[in-house]
C-alpha cells in the first residue's frame, strides 16, 4: 500500500519516507525526554526529601535519656497532602525503636550506598508502602548527650504521583515541540520540493506544447544536474527517433521512385496485349508481365532488405549481436543458391575449412552472403565458375570469372540505385545492401580482380572483438 502510494507522487513520497524516518526519532526522543525528566524530578525532589529529613533532625530533644522528635511543620510542608503525593516520615532513636512517624517504613539495603551529591549521612532508594511506590531518603543523624550517645536515623518516604506526574509534563511538552518541529519540517519539504520540481514541470509544458513532428533535443538550460541524465536520455530517444522517421521517409520515396516506373511499363504492357486479338499475341503479353512482374517483386524485397538492414544496424548498435559460425552460414548460403546456379550453367564452389566465428546479425550477414552470390552468378556467364570462401580472421571472399568492374567504378557501385551501363536490368541496389551490412557489422569491403580474372569481392570482419 505505501509502495502504491508513493508511486503516485513524487512529493508524497518524500513526505512520507520522511515521515517513517521521523516517527523511531520522535518516538526515542519521547523516550529520553521521559526518562530525563524522570531523573530531574527525581533530583529535585530528593533534595526536598533531604531538606525534610533534615528539618525533623534539627527537632531531635533528649529528655531524661530518651530521645524525642518535635517535628516541625515545616518538614512537611514543602510536600503537604497534594492531589499527585503523599508524605510518611519515621524517627528512629539509637536503638533502632521508632520514637516517632509511621511504623514500618522500608529500610534501606545494605547495598544502596550513601549520596555523596550532599554533605549528609544519607541514603535514597526506592520501596514500597501501603501498597504503593515511594522513594525514600535515610538520614543518619549522630546524637551526643550526656545522658544519650549514638546515631539516630530519619526516614522520609514520597509517593511517585509527583515524579510521574512532573516526568510526563516533560514528555508531552517535548512531543508537543518535537511534532510541531516535524510538521514544519514536512512543510519545509514540501515547499522545497515543489520549487526543486519546476524546471520539470516547465521542461512537462515545452514538450507537450511541441508539434507532433518537432523532434529538436531538449534544451539544457535552467534544468537542474539531477535531471541533466533525464533530458540528454530524452535526446537520445528523440534522435533515433528521427532518424527512423527519416530512414522511413528515404524507404517511401525510394520505393515510389523505383516502383513508378516498371509498375507504369507493366499497366502499358498489359493494355497493349489487351488491344490484340490474336491468342498468341495474349500469351507474349502475358509472359512478358510475368518477368516484368518478378523485376518488380526482386526489387520490391531488396528495398524491403534495405528497411531491414537500418532496423538490424540499430540493434546491433544496442548490442544483440550473436556469435556465429561464418562457415557454416556460408554453407547454408551456397546449398540454397545451387537450384540457381545449376539453371545457370555456373558452377558454385565453397571454400570453408574451419569453423570462423564472427559477432553479427544472423539474417543480415545471410542477406549479405546472398546478395554477393546472386551478384556473381548474375554476372557469369554459362559454364562459368563462383567461388565462395572463408578464411580465418573474419575473412570473407566470393570470387567470379565474369568481366569484373572496372577501377574508377568500384567505389560507385555501393551507391544506391547505381546502374552500370552493361545492359542490365537491375535495380543497382544489390552491392549497396552489401555495403550497408558491412558497415552495420563495423566491417570493411572491397573489390579487386580475381585469380579467375573476374571481380573479387573481399569483406573482412573485426572477429568476435
Amino acid at each position: 500500500m505505501a509502495e502504491r502510494a508513493m508511486a503516485g507522487s513524487l512529493r508524497g513520497g518524500l513526505l512520507l519516507r520522511l515521515a517513517i524516518l521521523l516517527t523511531p526519532l520522535l518516538l526515542f526522543s519521547g523516550w529520553s525526554a521521559y526518562w530525563n525528566g524522570r531523573a530531574a524530578a527525581d533530583t529535585a525532589y530528593d533534595r526536598t526529601l533531604l531538606a525534610s529529613a533534615r528539618a525533623i533532625a534539627d527537632g531531635l530533644v533528649t529528655n531524661e535519656g530518651k530521645l524525642r522528635a518535635n517535628v516541625p511543620y515545616v518538614a512537611l510542608d514543602t510536600f503537604a497532602y497534594d492531589s499527585a503525593g503523599r508524605i510518611y516520615y519515621g524517627v528512629l532513636d539509637t536503638e533502632g525503636q521508632l520514637v516517632s512517624g509511621y511504623e514500618q517504613l522500608p529500610a534501606p539495603g545494605a547495598e544502596v550506598p550513601r549520596t555523596d551529591d550532599y554533605p549528609a549521612l544519607a541514603r535514597f532508594y526506592d520501596g514500597e508502602f501501603q501498597g504503593q511506590g515511594v522513594r525514600l531518603v535515610s538520614l543518619l543523624q549522630p546524637v551526643s548527650e550526656p545522658e544519650l550517645n549514638g546515631i539516630a536515623e530519619i526516614r522520609v518516604a514520597e509517593t511517585l504521583g509527583a515524579r510521574e506526574r512532573m516526568a510526563r509534563s516533560l514528555l508531552s511538552d517535548t512531543l508537543w515541540r518535537l511534532g510541531l518541529l516535524a510538521l514544519a519540517a514536512l512543510l519545509l519539504v514540501w515547499l522545497a520540493v515543489s520549487a526543486a520540481l519546476r524546471p520539470l514541470g516547465r521542461l512537462s509544458e515545452a514538450v507537450e506544447e511541441r508539434a507532433p513532428d518537432d523532434l529538436r533535443p531538449l534544451p539544457l538550460v535552467h534544468v537542474q544536474r539531477e535531471l541533466r541524465p533525464l533530458v540528454a536520455a530524452l535526446n537520445q530517444f528523440t534522435e533515433r527517433l528521427r532518424g527512423q522517421f527519416e530512414r522511413q521517409a528515404r524507404f517511401i520515396a525510394d520505393a515510389s521512385h523505383e516502383l513508378r516506373t516498371p509498375l507504369a511499363a507493366l499497366k502499358a504492357r498489359l493494355e497493349l496485349g489487351l488491344r490484340e486479338a490474336e491468342p498468341a499475341a495474349w500469351r507474349s503479353t502475358l509472359e512478358d508481365a510475368g518477368q516484368s512482374t518478378d523485376k518488380v517483386i526482386h526489387l520490391a524485397n531488396q528495398l524491403l532488405s534495405l528497411a531491414r538492414i537500418e532496423s538490424g544496424a540499430q540493434s546491433i548498435a544496442e548490442g544483440s549481436a550473436e556469435r556465429l559460425d561464418l562457415s557454416a552460414l556460408a554453407r547454408e548460403v551456397g546449398l540454397a543458391m545451387a537450384a540457381l546456379a545449376h539453371q545457370r550453367g555456373v558452377a558454385l564452389a565453397l571454400e570453408a575449412e574451419r569453423p570462423v566465428w564472427v559477432v553479427g546479425e544472423p539474417t543480415l550477414l545471410s542477406e549479405l552472403l546472398g546478395n554477393l552470390v546472386h551478384n556473381a552468378l548474375a554476372h557469369t556467364a554459362g559454364g562459368g565458375n563462383v567461388v565462395l570462401r572463408v578464411a580465418d580472421g573474419g575473412l570473407l571472399e566470393v570470387e567470379d570469372d565474369g568481366p569484373g568492374i572496372p577501377a574508377d567504378e568500384r567505389d560507385k557501385v555501393f551507391t544506391r540505385f547505381y546502374r552500370r551501363d552493361t545492359g542490365g536490368h537491375g535495380a543497382g541496389l544489390g552491392l549497396a545492401i552489401v555495403g550497408e551490412i558491412v558497415r552495420a557489422h563495423r566491417a570493411s569491403v572491397e573489390l579487386g580482380e580475381g585469380a579467375l580474372g573476374g571481380l573479387l569481392v573481399r569483406v573482412r570482419f573485426p572477429g568476435e572483438a
